[in-house]
């Protein structure tokens, strides 16, 4: 490996995420002299992110080489390294991803990594995954790919299928074990933990600090803080914290989470994803008003916050940020780079096929969540061996509709995208067969323009 990488990101004009990846990257003394190439569609937000990024490079009086482009194939040539961090079709499309549901009753706070919204974001990106897997393997054959494009574990699946070598990466285990840890009032330094299943389903099977085993306090802790139809603010008064942005800081994590607490109680151990977006991948929370009301008190949506965000204030908010402190974020990005790079070990959960069984009892063709070592050999899956039966079984639910969608991109099989929404278990706990295929349908109009050509229309029911 090159001691001054080329590192690609396709999508860097995104708002927040791109700058603060490039702070990482940035933090590693060891890619300092790195390239960074920016690429995006977007000439007008790749060059406010550019602007910032060469402006944190003199700031801090860094060697890196900044370079534009929104010629993909180019940004490709010679990467060491391609982060992937785009969505097609941006807030436009993400509107129909939720709005059509709902109005079938499928109410997705988020909707973007399984259901309806979770394959159409998918389908709708595989034309550029396409178009980038035919550069890559031609001007970058050898590059480590890294995706933190959602659904993770549709998209990582494909990327991988075309031929790519890539690893999808979030931040759900770092956040959740970091929420844990504060619950419990334990040094975050002093925890360890394993964790295993799929993306924003993965369990966190151990916690412990030296020889404890954290999990009875953490039953104990978590049923009596988190039971349904409390709401967030409260928990944080019983804190002794009344204020406006404890609330709004804890609203996503920790202060609502009588979801993934009610299925720590049932089924043993606790989730990796937020209760708000957990409550989406199972039957049980959001059947009516009342129900969701009681496990989720106060509403986050997502699409609204996307919505509303000031894309140059949220880059100029960033940039200041990272003048004043270029630490790393939790994100295992730039971590990766720096392992491969220096040779220097680094433990991190991503999101790998499980084409040689590292979680024993999901299919082969799932794409899961697992710690990997990575050092100068590149990212290597450890063995998790099985699940807990019952993880196991909760977590194929969403596989089903993750391999079922990555089947209708390989092989432009239209049936299998409905099948994938049918099987997706919020939203059958809503709608009938025939209400499935008329909102898919409806799903496939508003994309149209966006789809594979031989996913465009619907085909006739067979």
């Amino acid at each position: 490996m090159a001691s001054s990488p080329k590192i690609t990101i396709i999508g860097a004009g995104g708002f927040v995420f791109p700058l603060r990846l490039i702070g990482d990257l940035l933090s590693f003394p060891s890619l300092r002299g790195a390239t960074l190439s920016l690429m995006d569609v977007d000439g007008a937000r790749l060059d406010r992110v550019a602007t910032a990024t060469r402006e944190l490079v003199a700031h801090h009086g860094l060697p890196t080489v900044v370079e534009q482009t929104t010629d993909r194939r180019e940004a490709l040539r010679g990467a060491d390294f391609v982060i992937i961090t785009f969505q097609v079709g941006g807030v436009e499309s993400y509107r129909h991803d939720v709005e059509i549901p709902r109005r079938y009753g499928v109410d997705q706070t988020v909707g973007d990594t399984v259901g309806p919204g979770g394959v159409f974001r998918f389908l709708r990106s595989v034309t550029a995954y396409q178009g980038i897997a035919a550069d890559a393997l031609d001007v970058c054959p050898d590059a480590q790919f890294i995706n933190y494009a959602n659904p993770m574990a549709m998209a990582t699946a494909y990327l991988n299928a075309l031929g790519l070598r890539c690893v999808g990466l979030c931040h759900s285990v770092q956040g959740t074990t970091r929420m844990l840890a504060r619950t419990l009032g334990v040094p975050y330094d002093e925890v360890s933990f394993r964790c295993a299943g799929i993306n924003h389903q993965a369990w966190v099977l151990e916690f412990r600090r030296g020889t404890e085993d954290l999990y009875p306090r953490l039953r104990e802790v978590m049923a009596d803080r988190h039971r349904p139809g409390r709401a967030a603010a409260d928990l944080l008064a019983d804190d002794g914290d009344h204020s406006e942005e404890a609330l709004a800081a804890s609203n996503y994590e920790g202060g609502n989470e009588q979801v993934r607490t009610t299925l720590m109680n049932h089924f043993g151990y606790f989730e990796t994803e937020s209760s708000h977006h957990a409550s989406e991948y199972v039957p049980y929370f959001r059947k009516d008003a009342v129900t969701t009301a009681e496990y989720i008190p106060e509403r986050w949506d997502y699409y609204e916050i996307c919505a509303a965000h000031d894309e140059q204030g949220d880059v100029d908010e960033q940039l200041e940020r990272l003048k004043a402190d270029l630490s790393p974020s939790v994100e295992y990005g730039a971590s990766i780079v720096n392992a491969v790079v220096t040779g220097v070990p680094a433990v991190v959960y991503g999101n790998v096929p499980n084409a040689g069984r590292v979680v024993t009892n999901l299919p082969d063709d799932a794409c899961v969540e697992v710690a990997c070592l990575v050092d100068a050999n590149g990212i290597q899956p450890t063995s998790v061996g099985d699940l807990p039966p019952q993880l196991a079984a909760l977590n194929r639910t969403n596989v089903n509709v993750q391999t079922l969608a990555v089947r209708a991109a390989l092989t432009g099989d239209v049936e299998h995208v409905h099948h994938a929404v049918a099987m997706d278990p919020l939203t059958s706990a809503h709608c009938t067969l025939e209400q499935i295929r008329a909102m898919t349908d409806e799903l496939f109009d508003a994309h149209a323009a966006l789809l594979p050509a031989a996913l465009r229309k619907p085909a006739l029911a067979r």
